[in-house]
């Protein structure tokens, strides 16, 4: 049995560090020189408007000092040269502004590819993950997981590269530069920074638990919605609006709550910071005063100091959003990773054949097996169904019919024994090829919120429109397709819920007979059909199972008397097998069944008269 995964749950292997490396190879793709080029370009023109903004205080410095040795008013030369200075500052702010958005042009290209690439390994991942896995998760929630931690990716990359590396640049270099005022001024400016990095971080610390959970009841009213939206006629059979209402209040107060928490804890963040940066700038410009009072600096040096303090104190004063940003979006991408990383229950060997079949047999040889390693559903099944033959598998309800349709198509794999198919071990062979030659009519068809003829052209990716029109003549779908304005453009609604159950079906029956395998499986295709639609059905059912091995699941006994072979199951065993005649004869499990029906049929008819 594979471990149960949590989506949410910690993880050492996706913490900080480890999820920012995970990531990286998305952001270096070794396959893409065009994108490494783009890479190298934007940290170029990054490190070239970093230089400038460094620059830039100076001209400010120089034309103050030359303004100061002027009170009365400058000669020429003198307005000449402050002058100069001012349309350099000037200058060089474009620049630096024209730097930043090219940077931004130029890697906008990086981010978004990155972005693509892990949604759709996260999509790939995710369909090769086990039946099992996507019975336990609520749709809503996986769904959002991945939106938040592909929304993430770029704005993580826009704040690692374009904010905290070149303000580690600006911290370097504006201490660097500050040695020329002393020490004094440069340990206050490093106490400063890690006093603030410090605070940030714990309140930051505090303030994710806080999002997590906000997050999580986030995640919890969406399922909740999507939940009863998808069951919108069940709520109205029951008349349960009131209660869905209540559900999903209940989920969203929990939401608004935690939001609040959340926010209020923000603000308590940016008075900490504000305090740490407010102290640094008086102490700074006091400092500075001070040394012009003893004649040390110039009224310039002021200016310079001020000017690298905010220049300095802008992305500073952002670092605790950045912080909360790159942290969260770590915490997102984890949770990604983490669906990538579940395990997947049901994989090929390495160097699997495909399934090459010539006589379609099938098998189950000593079959074990049960969804919980304490509870066994199938014990020791055994049955053999030859080439061309029209078998049915019938038992009453929990005997083990639907899990028999789920390990012959490799959903799960069995504790113990074989399934075979012509001879061959399903388990060594890929699951691709397996799934290819199998067909199956459920009971309940699903269909894409798309159109008719994308739904049946979903049997075989490629399928011409001529092919999809002759699968629904031959699956009596046909007719209906004419009278619809539209015809196979015609738009079938989320979970095809435009179409009748009959129609549905037959959309399904369609989709089958183009996929044309040579196996089929019907499971209990018809039980949720009125009488008349079923029979009508099983018509087509019967055309559909000539010249295919078919194995039907079926609770009606009757949609299934004139099969080749029964089997009856009872409890996850093989109790009875024999057609219908020998069946009845036997007067065991399968005659007690049919001897039920009939009078429940009976009993419906006088009832009606």
């Amino acid at each position: 049995m594979p471990p149960d995964t949590a989506i949410n749950g910690p993880d050492a292997r996706h913490n900080g560090w480890h999820t920012l490396r995970r990531f990286l190879p998305y952001l270096w793709p070794r396959n893409n020189r065009r994108l490494r080029l783009r890479i190298i370009a934007a940290m170029t023109l990054v490190l070239l408007g970093k230089a400038i903004t460094l620059a830039l205080p100076y001209a400010y410095k120089r034309a103050v000092d030359v303004m100061a040795l002027h009170p009365r008013g400058p000669n020429a030369a003198a307005f000449t040269l402050v002058f100069a200075f001012i349309l350099a500052f000037a200058l060089g702010r474009f620049t630096g502004i024209a730097f930043d958005n090219l940077r931004n042009i130029v890697f906008e290209r990086v981010g978004q590819d990155a972005t693509r690439t892990l949604a759709e390994d996260v999509f790939a991942r995710l369909h090769r993950l086990s039946l099992r896995f996507h019975l336990a998760r609520r749709t809503g929630e996986v769904t959002k997981v991945i939106e938040r931690g592909t929304k993430s990716i770029d704005t993580m990359l826009y704040f690692l590269l374009f904010n905290i590396a070149p303000t580690a640049i600006e911290l370097v270099a504006v201490t660097v530069i500050f040695t020329h005022f002393g020490y004094g001024l440069v340990g206050a400016t490093a106490l400063a920074v890690i006093a603030y990095m410090v605070a940030t971080r714990r309140i930051t610390e505090w303030r994710s638990g806080l999002r997590e959970r906000m997050n999580r009841l986030d995640g919890q009213a969406l399922a909740r919605a999507v939940d009863s939206l998808l069951n919108y006629e069940t709520v109205k059979y029951f008349s349960a609006e009131p209660r869905e209402e209540a559900r999903y209040a209940q989920a969203t107060r929990a939401y608004a709550d935690a939001a609040v928490k959340s926010e209020n804890s923000l603000g308590m963040l940016n008075i900490a910071q504000a305090l740490i940066v407010n102290l640094l700038m008086a102490f700074a410009m006091g400092y500075v005063v001070w040394g012009w009072s003893r004649g040390a600096y110039t009224i310039g040096d002021l200016v310079l100091v001020q000017t690298y303090l905010t220049q300095l104190f802008r992305p500073l004063d952002m670092l605790g959003m950045v912080y909360r940003t790159i942290r969260q979006g770590l915490i997102d991408m984890a949770a990604m990773f983490r669906l990538m990383d579940t395990e997947i229950e049901v994989k090929d060997i390495p160097g699997a054949p495909a399934l090459v079949v010539r006589r379609p047999t099938l098998a189950f040889d000593q079959v074990v097996f049960g969804y919980d390693k304490d509870r066994e559903i199938l014990h020791g099944l055994s049955f053999e169904v030859p080439a061309g033959h029209q078998v049915a598998l019938v038992g009453p309800s929990g005997a083990g019919k639907s899990t028999v349709a789920r390990l012959l198509f490799r959903f799960y794999d069995p504790w113990a024994g074989r399934i075979l198919i012509d001879g061959q071990d399903i388990a060594q062979v890929t699951q691709a090829s397996l799934r290819a030659m199998l067909g199956i009519v459920p009971q309940d068809s699903v269909l894409f919120n798309e159109t008719i003829g994308y739904n049946i052209g979903y049997g075989r990716d490629g399928a011409s429109a001529d092919e999809i029109e002759r699968a629904a003549r031959a699956a009596a779908i046909w007719p209906l397709i004419e009278r619809l304005p539209r015809g196979l453009d015609t738009e079938v609604g989320e979970r095809g819920l435009k179409l009748s159950g009959g129609e549905k079906q037959r959309v399904a029956i369609a989709r089958t007979l183009l996929k044309n395998p040579p196996i089929l499986l019907l499971d209990e295709a018809t039980s949720a059909l009125d009488t008349r639609t079923e029979q009508d059905i099983l018509a087509t059912l019967r055309q559909l199972s000539t010249n295919r091995t078919s194995l039907s699941i079926a609770h009606r006994l009757s949609t299934i008397a004139d099969a080749d072979t029964i089997f009856v199951l009872a409890d996850g065993r093989l109790v009875e097998r024999g057609n219908h005649a020998e069946l009845l004869r036997r007067d065991g499990v399968y005659a007690d069944m049919w001897n039920r029906q009939a009078a429940e049929v009976e009993t419906l008819s006088e009832a009606a008269e």
